[in-house]
């Protein structure tokens, strides 16, 4: 279990080559996004279709990379602004069986 409190959380603006695996992504955070993807950080990553995400963490003892799959019309990606991406929380909305 990762501990989600004061845990930072890095969003990647472009879409990658999803043929990457853990340590694809880990040498592109460190090639392009600058940082270090052993420090806890989460880094989340989309493909090009926007339908995929990646994710990997460092839980202290390895990588941990997770890949999500949405059908319909993918996942809604923040536009970029003056080179930075702002995040706010979306209340869920609820179905109701009939």
């Amino acid at each position: 279990m990762l501990p989600l409190n004061g845990l930072k959380i890095y969003l990647a603006t472009e879409p990658v080559d999803f043929r990457k695996g853990m340590d694809g992504l880990a040498g592109h955070v460190m090639s392009e996004l600058e940082l270090d993807p052993f420090a806890g950080a989460v880094f989340i990553f989309r493909s090009k279709r926007a339908n995929k995400l990646k994710m990997i963490v460092w839980d202290g003892t390895g990588l941990v990379l997770i890949h999500k799959r949405i059908e319909g019309r993918g996942f809604v990606w923040p536009s970029v602004r003056n080179g930075t991406v702002q995040l706010s929380r979306t209340p869920q909305v609820r179905r109701q069986n009939r």
